[in-house]
């Protein structure tokens, strides 16, 4: 039996800077930019006591380029 673990990224709108930010499966949080190829022109973010993360839906991972 083989079993798949297909990991994830997260997706959040921060509410004080206006940006898109991802949190990868190793629980990295990336600044990306909203357009296909956002993913590529990532930056790292880290999270303050300001910072105010609202999760978005999944389907939004086409437009900031993000993988499968």
């Amino acid at each position: 039996m083989t079993i798949v673990n297909k990991q994830m990224l997260s997706i959040f709108v921060d509410r004080t800077s206006r940006q898109w930010i991802v949190l990868d499966p190793e629980g990295i949080f990336w600044v990306v930019p909203a357009h296909e190829e956002g993913w590529d022109q990532r930056q790292p973010f880290t999270p303050t006591d300001e910072s105010d993360l609202e999760p978005v839906p999944a389907h939004y991972r086409y437009m900031l380029g993000l993988p499968h």
